[in-house]
């Protein structure tokens, strides 16, 4: 078991290298380009188009539910754990590193759901779409296609199952006094209930979900900004200065230098938005439209939503309070710094997010790996996956974190080398449909 947890790290090292970082962040930027910024420019009308409902139409939920199936996979321990992890190993110029990802991701994830609506078919159970889908009819790489979906398969075990698990496990044990293995077995009861009714029960449960968790987290957060608000100057000089020079070591806090900064802002800014791994767009090709460049422009605000507002209230959190620098570790520095302020109430209500965020991902990555597994091996391969995605809940819940960990990043750089290879190849179409739409 060791031998296979160090090859899992060395490839996870190898894969999260500068080469995909830079491959990451510089393919947003190339979109964002050639899209004349249409991600700043667009945003008020995306945020509308959300609420948009349209009728007679091919597609299987509404925007909306859409948007909050891709949120309830996205919204998870990256924006609690992420965020802490990204500061505890690259202080907080890591979180501006994180705000560049958000902004570039934009583009990123507004062209891989024009594609995905754009190439998308209609299958025994409902609208299949996706990476797997434009990589095989927009690009012609059918090998490149199936590798992704076979990529995005795994990666369900890690980012979207064991990862969520094991932070809720942690958590509830130290919170709660309660074992990691009845934890696992009640979110995995309560993950089955939900996925058995396919992506219009998912849609349905999401839309109810997800807006409560996040405006609630947001809320607790704004409470605690409120009273440390005389810190929030000095958190926000601390993220834009050491984005660019290094964090001495303080207190318990080790240092870093402004290559791990960046390391550790992107990596986990790509961690909790997916902006690139092309999980999201499978969301995005269920919806109800008749234009790509809508539901697009919806898929859009879920980035700005997960990284630019959710992740940074984490921050600001964490950075106003002085847990950061008391030795904490990553895994309990948000509900440390929660505590530093609302006491132990800040503990439960961090344990409660923490639940409800990733129980959410569970639900949403699940579907993520149905459309995968449909794409590899055909329908009758959907219910044997939920079966063991359900099972693999409770081994989650007892592993070790950083195996977990080590398995998530390597299955994320799998799945987002062929995503981007599709949006390279494809982002001339990208731009003709976004011209086509705003009449540039």
């Amino acid at each position: 078991m060791e031998s296979i947890e160090l090859l899992i790290s060395t490839l996870s090292g190898w894969v999260w290298g500068p080469p995909m970082l830079a491959l990451l962040v510089g393919t947003g930027l190339y979109l964002t380009v050639i899209l004349r910024g249409m991600q700043f420019r667009a945003l008020p009308h995306a945020l509308r188009l959300i609420w948009l409902k349209e009728h007679a139409t091919e597609g299987d939920i509404s925007h909306f539910a859409a948007l909050t199936t891709a949120l309830a996979a996205t919204v998870g321990i990256g924006n609690i754990v992420g965020v802490a992890t990204a500061i505890t190993l690259g202080g907080p110029g890591a979180v501006f590193w994180m705000w560049m990802t958000g902004l570039v991701g934009m583009a990123t994830k507004y062209s891989e759901a024009v594609l995905a609506v754009k190439y998308r078919e209609k299958g025994e159970h409902g609208m299949r779409g996706g990476p797997m889908y434009y990589l095989a009819k927009g690009a012609g790489l059918p090998k490149l296609g199936w590798l992704f979906a076979l990529f995005t398969t795994l990666a369900t075990f890690g980012i979207g199952n064991m990862t969520q698990a094991n932070a809720v496990a942690s958590i509830f044990q130290s919170t709660f006094n309660i074992e990691p293995w009845i934890t696992g077995t009640v979110l995995m009861l309560l993950t089955g209930l939900v996925i058995l009714g396919g992506i219009k029960s998912i849609g349905r449960f999401t839309s109810l979900l997800v807006p409560f968790m996040i405006v609630a987290y947001l809320g607790a957060a704004l409470v605690v900004l409120a009273l440390n608000a005389g810190e929030i100057p000095h958190a926000l000089y601390l993220i834009f200065y050491h984005a660019f020079n290094p964090a001495a070591a303080t207190g318990g806090f080790t240092g870093s230098v402004v290559a791990s900064s960046m390391r550790y802002g992107i990596a986990r800014g790509v961690f909790s938005n997916e902006s690139g791994l092309g999980s999201a767009p499978i969301a995005a090709a269920a919806a109800r439209t008749k234009d790509p460049v809508k539901q697009a422009l919806v898929s859009m605000t879920q980035t700005f939503i997960d990284t630019l507002v959710v992740c940074t209230m984490t921050s600001l959190v964490i950075l106003t309070a002085p847990a950061w620098l008391q030795g904490v570790s990553a895994g309990e520095l948000t509900s440390a710094s929660f505590n530093d302020t609302l006491g132990h109430a800040g503990v439960v209500i961090i344990a409660v997010a923490t639940a409800l965020f990733a129980y959410s991902t569970l639900i949403g990555w699940n579907y993520y790996g149905e459309k995968a597994i449909e794409y590899l091996f055909g329908p009758r391969a959907i219910n044997p996956y939920r079966v063991v995605f359900v099972c693999v809940v409770v081994v989650g819940a007892m592993m070790k974190l950083e195996f977990v960990w080590n398995f998530s990043d390597l299955m994320n750089g799998m799945m987002a080398i062929p995503n981007i290879i599709g949006l390279l190849l494809l982002s001339q179409v990208v731009k003709t449909e976004t011209t086509r739409y705003f009449k540039w």
